[in-house]
């Protein structure tokens, strides 16, 4: 008996999804075995904190002032530190043209590969905001939910534009450095959104002071993920 295109539509989206997880999964599995791109982001992380801990004046600003940005540089570097290597194991042996000709759409490529980058990225974080209080002494404790939704907006809004640029360069030369400089603009409006709304929690301003950057982050999550997932199948094919 043929299947109705609502059942139609429902198996591909579930097709997308498991082929997607099973993606995800193999990236993190190869990672959980190697540690290799976490263990350098989070060394690289410490080491930023570190440098910017012992390099500022507190006589001169305020740490609360500096606080915002400090976390933000260090998490945006780390996540660019993370997503070079996203495509970077696919190049090995040609699994990269495998993985485009096996019954898996781009769409689940994409998909798989950021729910990766994403966890990756949120292990470093996890890593990092610990260290930042510790470091300059910025009591996180009464806004942490708040904050922690601020984070994860930005983290999704960076790592999805993340993703299809790391696709884009790895066939490149000097990959590594390409990157970079493609993502910071696209960087932009993510992170001032996050240190303004940020900067507002740290000060300890009402939440309703940061709810406009808050729908800025949204909506950039939204526009950037659906273009991303759009754009992803041409990037990979070309």
């Amino acid at each position: 008996m043929p299947l109705g295109r609502g059942e139609r539509g429902g198996r591909l989206v579930g097709d997308t999804l498991r082929h997607a997880w099973t993606i995800a999964r193999k990236d993190l599995l190869l990672e959980f075995r190697t540690r290799t791109a976490v263990l350098s982001a989070v060394v690289f992380t410490a080491l930023v904190l570190t440098v910017f801990n012992f390099g500022r004046d507190p006589t001169a600003v305020a740490t609360i002032d500096l606080a915002p940005s400090i976390l933000w540089v260090t998490f945006s570097f780390a996540a660019i530190l993370a997503l070079n290597r996203a495509f970077q194991l696919e190049l090995e042996n040609e699994a990269l043209e495998g993985l485009l000709v096996s019954p898996i759409s781009r769409t689940s490529l994409y998909l798989g590969k950021l729910v990766a980058n994403l966890m990756f990225v949120a292990v470093v974080e996890c890593v990092a905001l610990p260290l930042f209080v510790l470091f300059f002494d910025v009591s996180v404790w009464r806004v942490l939910a708040p904050l922690i939704a601020v984070i994860a907006l930005a983290t999704v809004g960076f790592v999805a534009v993340g993703t299809l640029f790391s696709a884009m360069v790895i066939r490149t030369r000097f990959a590594e450095l390409m990157l970079p400089v493609l993502l910071l603009p696209f960087f932009i409006p993510p992170l001032t959104g996050a240190v303004q709304a940020t900067a507002r929690l740290l000060d300890g301003r009402p939440l309703s002071e940061a709810a406009g950057w808050l729908r800025l982050l949204a909506a950039y999550d939204v526009a950037f993920l659906v273009l991303a997932t759009l754009l992803f199948p041409h990037t990979v094919d070309e």
